[in-house]
This record gives structure tokens, C-alpha cells and sequence, in this order.
């Protein structure tokens, strides 16, 4: 069965031999001598230095296009080869034998070639790759159908991604893999115990809801996946300013993320008990709003004074943290576009994680420089655990001060996760600010290739 895909795309690998060569070069290969002595002339004619990105086109005999030159600059750019993808003529291309990673080139190529075209025509690249000798295709093909997923979700506007056509594309997934989904939505969340999920999702114009996936082997290793999926967040009754709510599409990039790894997993059949959850809500102003002042009942029982509506993320969460704690996984992940603090910490591209399990976090660690997938983790600092305190209520959603406030989002979190193995909280962004070479402006998958790579070498 082919990788899901939310919007047919061909796919820019293919498995034969042959294909025009293109050789990868730094400034380093041209001054050593390493290039062939007729391309390093052209190169020379041409005004190619091998600065990162740069390309040019080698001749045949014949006067046609006989190959290419590609520069990796200082070598130091993994998927500085997606400029390929966008720059190349339309044909088969295969890289020439050298010193680079094949899997990260190939990869970069697959991911530079993403085009969102939903709403006007564009003409997306045409040059495929030929996969490396010794590169799983099928691996390729699934990190890109996964990446190309959670971008696709975070790029549609609200108006075509609510929480019902979240749910869709929730259904959709399941079923191209033969998963089970249940929905709780509306007045069944009050009955199903879910307080939060509705209380922040109840002005919206579309019912608020819980999506629950499950796929895999019963007595295979449990692995939860929570994805915080607010389809617009307008900050509630403490309204964001409007240049604040350009982006807000894109809040619901934690449920996007962990879609995109469940498609990984799936595709890959790993020997796991996968489950996913998603409550999907739109944080909306109405009169039944939830309220600045107000004191809700979590589904854990702990009490939560709003002293902002706009930290609404981390409510909904909690609600599907503690159930999905009620089965006691071997391993929870949770991904959220939850502050900004984070961003104020470390930038649009390196997510922040939380988790008390050093073993999980070296894991990552090491998965994130294999996967050319940078995350970074912080500390579930005890001590700022006191800055949730309130007079009225357990905890508050929004502690005064602003200091720490990734931090105390994720000790927040921490509170609804008390039998679960091991879990590990993802503070993402969702969003390229800047084009790359592998990737536009735009939304983005973030942390899903170092956790795929960690989840495939503990499965079964």
C-alpha cells in the first residue's frame, strides 16, 4: 500500500539504474582536484565555486545536458540538496559516488520539491532522483509522506481546516491504514468526562472533539501520540491582537505532527500498539466563551483557575493526557504549538522537549543528529512548579510573571501524566519562518524523524 497523502503528489523517487550524474562539491573537491578534470574546467568557464546551493549544468558531446555540478559549500547543510529538486530540468538524476551522506541528499531533495498548491496553479519541480545504492527507498518515501502531511495540514486555512475537517483527515488516515476511530464530540465530551476539551471549544462555529485512533498489535509495545489540534486560536476573550492571530491556522501544528509520525508508523508496520489522540476545538468568542476568572473541573479532577484564555492549549491536552495515562503507556509523546516562550528561548527551528526519562532523551538526542532533526531538551525545574499556585483552585492555566513559561507549560502538562512509563513533551513551532532549501515558507514537521527513528529502534 502507498504512503497517505492528503493531496496526490508524484513522487520524486524513482528505482532504476541510470539517470544524468550529479556530482556534490565543496570549494575544498575543486581546489584538490577531486572533480574530473572536464567538469572542473566547465566549472572553472562557468564561474562554479561550489558554494552551497549552487548549481550548474555540465554538456554532453552531443550539445545536451550531460550532467551537473552541485555545491555543498562547507559540507555542513544536509538537505542543502533540496535546492535540486526546484532547480534541476525535468528528467531521472542520480548522485555520483562520493563523501556525503546519500540518505540526508536524497531526503533533501524529496523534501525541497514540496509545492502547496490548493489554491492556485504552480508548477511544481520535475527532475526525479534515482534512490542511492544502499538507501531504503521505502524509507524515504515515508519520512517525505509524513512531512508532507503535517505541512499540508498546518498550510490550510481554517476555512478548510476546522476541527470537522481535521476529523476527516484524522478518518482519512486511519482508514488508508486500516486503523479504528472513535469521536467524542459536543455535549458527549461532558458526558464523556472530557471538561476542558469542550469548555475551550464550545464558542467555536464547529463542534469541539476528541479523535482517538488505534492501529497495531495488542500486546505490542504501547506508544501514545497527543497532538494539540486548535484550528484557530483567537486567545478567547483575552483577544490576540490581529497581528498576532496571522499565524493562528496553524496552532493545531502539534495534531498536523503526530499525524505525520502515526503515517510513519504505519507505513512501516512497526511492532507497536499505536494510539492517537487529537482534541480538535477552535478557541472562538461567543457568549458561552470560557472566561477569564472562571474555575474548571479537569477530567483528572484537579482544578484550574483561567487567569488567561489564550493559554488554552495546554487545557485541552491535559484532558487528553489523562486518559490516554489511564492506560498506562510505555511511551506518551505530546506535541503542541503551545508558547511562545519557546521561540524567545531557541528560535523557530529547534523545538524544545520535556521529559524525566534520561534514557529517552539521550535516545533523541542522538536521533536528532542522525536525522538531521534538531531538538533540544529543557528541564522540568521543580522548583518553578510553585509558580502554578492559586488561592481558588489547584493550579492556574497562566502563571504571573512570564518567567519560564515553556517550562511551566510543560510542568503544567506534567501534572495530568502520573502512570505512564515514560513521556515526553514537545514544544513545537509548526512553521518556517524563512525558506531553506528543503523547505518554503510555510508550515513544517518538526521532531517527527528523530522520534520515528526512536520508536523504530524500540518497537516490538
Amino acid at each position: 500500500m502507498s504512503c497517505f497523502e492528503l493531496f496526490s503528489r508524484p513522487s520524486p523517487y524513482v528505482e532504476e539504474t541510470g539517470g544524468l550524474p550529479i556530482r556534490l562539491v565543496t570549494p575544498d573537491d575543486l581546489r584538490a582536484g577531486k572533480v574530473p578534470d572536464t567538469a572542473s574546467k566547465w566549472a572553472r568557464a562557468t564561474g562554479f565555486s561550489g558554494k552551497a546551493g549552487e548549481l550548474t549544468l555540465l554538456p554532453s558531446a552531443d550539445g545536451t545536458v550531460g550532467g551537473a555540478l552541485f555545491g555543498l559549500g562547507a559540507g555542513d547543510a544536509p538537505f542543502v540538496t533540496g535546492a535540486l529538486a526546484r532547480k534541476l530540468p525535468e528528467g531521472n538524476w542520480r548522485f555520483e559516488a562520493g563523501e556525503f551522506d546519500a540518505c540526508a541528499a536524497a531526503l533533501g531533495f524529496g523534501l525541497g520539491g514540496y509545492v502547496f498548491d490548493r489554491f492556485r496553479t504552480m508548477t511544481g519541480p520535475k527532475a526525479c532522483l534515482v534512490v542511492p545504492e544502499g538507501v531504503d527507498g521505502g524509507e524515504l518515501r515515508r519520512k517525505l509522506a509524513g512531512s508532507f502531511l503535517a505541512r499540508d495540514l498546518v498550510n490550510l486555512p481554517t476555512n478548510h481546516m476546522g476541527p470537522a475537517a481535521l476529523e476527516d483527515a484524522f478518518r482519512r488516515l486511519a482508514a488508508h491504514y486500516g486503523a479504528d476511530v472513535n469521536v467524542t464530540a459536543g455535549e458527549d465530551l461532558i458526558t464523556g468526562n472530557f471538561p476542558m476539551i469542550h469548555a475551550v471549544g464550545r464558542a467555536g462555529a464547529e463542534a469541539p472533539r476528541l479523535l482517538d485512533m488505534r492501529w497495531g498489535r495488542k500486546d505490542a509495545r504501547k506508544v501514545t501520540l497527543v497532538g494539540k489540534g486548535v484550528c484557530f486560536d483567537t486567545g478567547g476573550l483575552d483577544i490576540k491582537p490581529a497581528s498576532s492571530m496571522l499565524l493562528m491556522k496553524k496552532d493545531m501544528g502539534g495534531a498536523a505532527n503526530v499525524m505525520g509520525l502515526a503515517l510513519m508508523i504505519m507505513d512501516a508496520k512497526l511492532d507497536v500498539e499505536l494510539r492517537v489522540l487529537v482534541p480538535a476545538v477552535e478557541n472562538s468568542i461567543a457568549g458561552n466563551a470560557f472566561r477569564p476568572g472562571d474555575v474548571l473541573t479537569s477530567r483528572k479532577g484537579i482544578t484550574v483557575q483561567i487567569d488567561n484564555t489564550d493559554a488554552e492549549g495546554r487545557l485541552i491536552l491535559a484532558d487528553a493526557l489523562a486518559l490516554a495515562d489511564e492506560e498506562r503507556p510505555d511511551l506518551m509523546v505530546d506535541m503542541a504549538t503551545l508558547t511562545g516562550a519557546a521561540r524567545v528561548a531557541l528560535g523557530p527551528d529547534v523545538p524544545p522537549f520535556y521529559t524525566h526519562d534520561d534514557g529517552l532523551a539521550a535516545s533523541l538526542a542522538a536521533a536528532c543528529e542522525s536525522e538531521h532533526d534538531p531538538v533540544w531538551r529543557m528541564p522540568l525545574y521543580k522548583p518553578y512548579d510553585a509558580y502554578l499556585g492559586t488561592k481558588i483552585a489547584d493550579i492556574t492555566n497562566a502563571p504571573a510573571g512570564g518567567f519560564a513559561g515553556s517550562i511551566t507549560a510543560a510542568l503544567f502538562l506534567n501534572r495530568f501524566v502520573e502512570q505512564t512509563a515514560s513521556w515526553a513533551h514537545f514544544d513545537i513551532f509548526a512553521w518556517s519562518p524563512k525558506e531553506k532549501p528543503h523547505a518554503p515558507v510555510g508550515g513544517e514537521a518538526q521532531a517527527i524523524r528523530a522520534l520515528y527513528s526512536v520508536i523504530s529502534d524500540h518497537s516490538g
